[in-house]
């Protein structure tokens, strides 16, 4: 069994952060988890240490204590009920000097534990017997195959232990160069085949992961496309959990039905270029068969579908290697500040991101979540280049977040790489998969900080004519402001621009009383923040910079005054009439 659920690294205080972080040097995907109040820097807080590992056990997600192992022990001691099914568990020592794998020894305990220790220098405290006398784990073995009939594996592995001799059908280095006791008349049996098999007395069956299934567009709908290729491997007695991986052309990257057989068989979709499959397609090749070839070295099974092909690699496939993912593009917004104003969403985009493409302030805000990651900085106005490499990035096979401050699609850069896809229609970009992970907006933020000025009807608008002629800008300020708009404004003033918000104070006095509220949000979320509550007359392109957002509000809007020198803002939900 292959551990397909990313770890969580558990830890009780600072110190043992650092061993943490080394650890996920080799498991990537890891959430670390911090006591609150004695840990930082960690992805997600807890208050009470029982009830979350209980939670994450239950779940099916390994656990990895940087602690003593009679604490995870004790801890879990009640929840203890099936073998079969609970997840690695293992105990780290707080300087890393001892890994002791407690639990999961049917889910790859043993493996993890392996991984863990090699990454910290020292060597893991295994005590299988089987692991230790076999020189393998029959019930786990390793990336590449699977264990049809686990539950033949004790009285096969306790038959071994007293004495028994094995006999090996099939190839498999990882058991031919094991201390297995491998005799060609032994009463025991291990298969090794990627073929439909019927179960036998005293024989254990693994099936290799050296199928490689092409596809090369359009096979129906998502639930066709899977029965078809259901039946394409039952036609050709082909075992489903020797499939490797689904290959094809990356013209078919956005194909639904690709990723749905994908998703059915549990494999990954990968994808070739042009210029990867051009042998294959100038010797005559059909696409579908161009990528088998391509991605085991051998030639395809007699074809039965002309966007479909099967090969069989001599050796497990190791689909990472091979070809590229589809390409994924998420733009998201951090919100206005730190890590508090962030969605769970974004952050689990952060971690599973390869590469992040921003203003470098912007970057700076993602905090630890940009730690390992490819950082493509560049100047906060040069939008439409930092969209194209983005782009080319994820088309690449990358997984690339755009990072935007606010929500993305206000003012930043959603817009922007939507704007280049549709001015631009490179054909390569059409693969990629483009995700918008939306986030707290500026104007929410300035709202909630002083009250609830945006409670009615309310419009934004940019103070900006970098990108649009000031004449738009003044109409529509005007026309926000005779229809009794709260306005948020963005980008209010620059170093070299400075008239705009004087000239839009001017418009607003035609239609607002001198009096009118207006709040100033400055540097939300940061170091330095303020929020304060003015009139109309006093709004001056002194009063703000590009750090701060502005709300004017409507005829409607009321301010509150609080005995300890506060104001509240507000504008009601119900108009009277006047």
């Amino acid at each position: 069994m292959m551990i397909n659920v990313a770890p969580a690294i558990v830890v009780l205080g600072q110190n043992s952060v650092t061993v943490a972080r080394k650890i996920i040097t080799v498991l990537p995907g890891a959430t670390l988890y911090g006591l609150a109040g004695r840990t930082s820097g960690v992805d997600v807080s807890f208050t009470n240490f029982g009830k979350t590992l209980r939670e994450l056990f239950a779940q099916g997600t390994p656990l990895i204590g940087i602690c003593a192992a009679g604490i995870l022990i004790r801890t879990l001691a009640s929840v203890l009920s099936d073998k079969q099914q609970e997840p690695p568990v293992l105990a780290v020592a707080e300087d890393g000097s001892a890994v002791v794998p407690l639990l999961g020894g049917l889910a790859g305990v043993n493996d993890l534990a392996r991984r863990i220790a090699e990454a910290l220098d020292v060597k893991p405290a295994i005590t299988t017997t089987g692991d230790l006398r076999l020189g393998t784990t029959l019930l786990f073995p390793p990336p590449g195959y699977h264990l049809a009939n686990p539950d033949d594996a004790k009285k096969f592995i306790s038959d071994l232990l007293a004495g028994a001799q094995v006999k090996l059908e099939g190839i498999a280095p990882w058991l031919s160069e094991s201390k297995l006791p491998i005799d060609p008349k032994g009463d025991l049996t291990i298969q090794v085949t990627e073929r439909l098999v019927t179960p036998r007395a005293n024989c254990l069956v693994y099936h290799p992961a050296t199928i490689a299934l092409a596809i090369s567009g359009m096979i129906g709908y998502a639930d066709d496309a899977v029965a078809l290729v259901q039946q394409l491997l039952a036609d050709a007695r082909l075992e489903r959990a020797s499939v490797a991986g689904i290959f094809a052309p990356i013209t078919a990257a956005a194909d639904p039905g690709i990723h749905a057989v994908a998703s059915a068989l549990g494999v990954p979709a990968r994808f070739f270029t042009q210029n990867q499959l051009e042998v294959q397609l100038s010797a005559g090749y059909s696409p579908a068969q161009a990528a088998a070839i391509a991605a085991t070295g051998t030639y395809p099974l007699s074809p039965s579908s002309p966007h479909l092909a099967i090969a069989i690699a001599p050796q497990p496939i190791d689909s990472n290697t091979i070809g590229q993912p589809r390409g994924r593009l998420a733009i998201i917004g951090t919100g206005p500040g730190g890590s508090q104003w962030m969605s769970k969403e974004v952050k689990e985009i952060l971690k599973s991101a390869t590469d992040l493409v921003g203003y470098k302030t912007y970057l700076d805000l993602v905090g630890s979540l940009a730690d390992g990651k490819q950082r493509h900085e560049s100047d906060n106005r040069e939008e439409e280049a930092r969209a194209k490499i983005a782009l080319d990035l994820a088309a690449s096979g990358r997984y690339v977040a755009v990072v935007s401050s606010g929500d993305p699609g206000i003012y930043a850069m959603a817009t922007a790489v939507f704007e280049v896809c549709d001015r631009y229609a490179k054909p390569e970009w059409d693969s990629i998969d483009i995700h918008v992970a939306p986030g707290i907006s500026a104007m929410q933020a300035a709202a909630a900080a002083i009250g609830a000025p945006l409670g009615h009807d309310f419009c934004a608008i940019s103070l900006s004519d970098i990108l649009k002629p000031w004449s738009a800008i003044e109409q529509r300020i005007a026309a926000a402001a005779k229809a009794d708009f709260v306005i948020a404004f963005y980008n209010p003033v620059s170093k070299e621009r400075t008239w705009q918000l004087a000239e839009a104070r001017k418009i607003l006095l035609l239609y607002r009383t001198p009096d009118t509220p207006v709040v100033l949000a400055q540097n939300l979320g940061r170091p330095g923040q303020t929020v304060k509550a003015i009139t109309l007359d006093q709004l001056t392109p002194a009063t703000a910079d590009m750090r701060t957002i502005i709300l004017v509000g409507s005829t409607k809007t009321r301010t509150i005054k609080r005995r300890d020198g506060n104001i509240w803002v507000y504008t009601p939900r119900r108009y009277t009439e006047q």
